[in-house]
């Protein structure tokens, strides 16, 4: 009897809006799957009906971390000599500093940095952490796991958590097959691939050529074109409010029109509170010019920050804040978790407004998939709250690249224009929508609706595949 159980693996909280959140898993088990999430996040998979094996006490080898952030280094110098582009130095986050465990660590990232800078050096780089993280009890928990369980294939949700390493190790050294999940657009071109699994699943042909670009030991076999179940909610439609439900909820004036400002963390837009109070300006210019507007403010998930509360208060007659419902599970950004009632939270409010503005993110696709534009705020502020920073630095960034026209978004190059890109968007989008939705296809597999059953059909061709089925070990059986 075939084996059709596989295991979903939740490094972090990141996958959980993908495959936790979308109709992946009952897609899943329609088709005959038997999926189980392996769960390393704090957040009961159980409580939404799904199957969950716990993963406790994940801990890495103390020395896996030097080395996963100087193959980081690596790797981007590796871009760099590539390309002969020093953009990649833009993805390099300052060394920590201020203590002496700080201050070794730092100077053995350097240094193995210095002593294993180039290909060569990036395989053993690569090696010695696969070595490392074979060393800890994790590893013989995860093998105890897999040798228990026996699933048909393990597939991690993201590729860039460390947590994963152990998991994929040793269902490779069982010989079940291994993937992981590209998650987001722009993180190829960052050197954010940690995990080295049999396969790799992307959103598009772009990816895929990005993926061989910046990893030149990936074979083109190994990629497969999936697209990603991030936007399948917005096809769905089936939870979304009427207006009048939304507007009350949330105590919007039905009387006006609304259009979004979606904010940014605060490394990417320092002064995201500037270009929030900019664009209430306009927005009140416009209303006493006889139009009849108002702000839907929907923060950064993980922004938790008191930044914006003057422009708020002072604004109050336009805006309204509307707040993602993750929930904050730890002290950093990567323990605040998505939540099932945020993915219909956002659906809604794409659908109940006009446009959105914001600097320079995804929100673009989610947007164009309700046939709605973008404007991308393309300014810097004069007395910015960190000196040296530049919208120019965020849209230098490789991922805009693959904008097909300059068209696809309409663009803010200075807070005087925001009531008329606003009027634009409003008024006369139509050659933006049609470029964002060129965009979208360049770098999404369409139709957007059915990733989740690309993904799990590719699943089971790996499954079904004799040259994976004769690598098994017979520890595996």
């Amino acid at each position: 009897m075939k084996n059709n159980k596989v295991f979903l693996l939740l490094p972090d909280g990141i996958g959980l809006r993908n495959f936790a959140y979308t109709d992946f898993y009952e897609k899943g088990r329609q088709m005959g799957f038997d999926l189980t999430f392996w769960n390393n996040t704090s957040f009961d998979i159980s409580s939404l009906g799904f199957k969950e094996i716990r993963i406790v006490n994940p801990k890495m080898h103390p020395l896996t971390d030097i080395f996963k952030k100087a193959r980081v280094q690596i790797d981007l110098n590796e871009n760099i000599r590539r390309s002969n582009d020093r953009v990649y130095d833009s993805y390099r986050f300052p060394f920590a500093s201020g203590t002496l465990v700080k201050w070794v660590k730092t100077t053995a990232i350097k240094t193995l940095t210095a002593l294993y800078s180039s290909e060569k050096g990036a395989a053993k780089i690569r090696k010695y952490i696969s070595s490392l993280e074979k060393q800890t009890p994790y590893y013989r928990e995860c093998l105890e796991t897999l040798r228990r369980e026996r699933p048909a294939m393990v597939f991690c949700t993201n590729q860039r958590t460390v947590s994963a390493l152990a998991p994929i190790l040793a269902a490779q050294e069982l010989g079940i097959p291994t993937a992981t999940f590209i998650f987001s657009w722009d993180n190829l071109p960052k050197a954010t691939l940690v995990l080295e699994p049999d396969y790799y699943f992307v959103w598009s042909d772009y990816m895929k050529n990005e993926l061989l670009q910046y990893y030149p030991f990936v074979r083109p076999n190994q990629v497969r074109v999936t697209g990603t179940p991030q936007f399948e909610t917005h096809t769905y439609r089936r939870n979304l409010e009427s207006r009048a439900d939304f507007f009350r909820t949330y105590g919007l004036d039905p009387n006006k029109k609304y259009i979004c400002y979606s904010g940014d963390d605060v490394t990417t837009s320092p002064d995201d509170p500037q270009y929030l109070a900019d664009t209430a300006d306009a927005v009140r210019r416009l209303n006493n010019e006889g139009h009849n507007l108002g702000i839907l403010f929907r923060r950064c998930p993980v922004d938790f920050s008191d930044r914006y509360d003057a422009v708020l208060a002072k604004n109050a007659d336009l805006l309204t804040a509307v707040d993602p419902k993750w929930k904050k599970m730890g002290d950093y950004w990567n323990t605040v978790l998505p939540t099932k009632e945020d993915v219909d939270l956002q659906v809604n409010t794409i659908a109940h407004t006009e446009m959105v503005i914001n600097l320079g993110s995804s929100m673009v696709f989610d947007y164009i998939s309700y046939d709605k534009p973008c404007a991308y705020i393309n300014y810097d502020v004069a007395d910015s709250k960190q000196p040296g920073w530049s919208v120019e630095k965020i849209y230098r960034f490789v991922h805009f690249r693959s904008m097909p026209s300059r068209e696809s978004v309409l663009w803010i190059d200075n807070p005087q224009r925001i009531s008329e890109v606003i009027f634009k968007g409003l008024h006369d989008s139509g050659q933006t929508v049609r470029e964002a939705k060129r965009w979208f296809e360049r770098i999404n597999q369409h139709p957007p609706q059915d990733a989740s059953t690309r993904i799990l059909e590719t699943i089971n061709q790996i499954i079904d595949d004799p040259t994976v089925a004769t690598t098994k070990k017979l520890a595996h059986g």
